[in-house]
């Protein structure tokens, strides 16, 4: 194994734990997209098994998932946006309403014609 931090930005010896790589095939620890040593492209982040500590004197405040916003935009449609999707359901729902008001009303003058036409007469 060669000593730590040959990259050309970092002086022997140093290296930060944010950009340090373990090669797979050789084992050699490295800051460069191929191992120095093998040419492998192989190579997992230390920061995986070592956890590196925040930079920053404030850590960022964490950001929710893409999925969070998805289930926002789910739950709490937009009011204001009323485009020709929501006018061709309304208008659908409308007709629809209309229709059924029209059916019971026939079905009903049917039947009190069936009964006033049904009733016995009197000699």
């Amino acid at each position: 194994m060669r000593a730590l931090g040959a990259h050309p930005l970092h002086p022997v010896g140093s290296m930060q734990l944010r950009v340090a790589r373990l090669c797979h095939d050789c084992e050699e620890v490295h800051a460069d997209q191929h191992c120095p040593v093998c040419a492998s492209e192989t190579f997992t982040f230390i920061t995986r098994w070592v956890p590196a500590p925040e930079r920053r004197s404030k850590p960022r405040p964490p950001q929710p998932p893409p999925e969070a916003d998805v289930y926002r935009r789910l739950t709490q449609p937009e009011t204001n946006d009323h485009g020709t999707a929501w006018f061709l359901k309304r208008a659908a729902v409308g007709l629809t309403a209309v229709g059924m008001a029209g059916w019971l009303w026939r079905r009903s003058s049917t039947r009190s014609d069936d009964r006033i036409d049904n009733t016995p007469e009197k000699s």
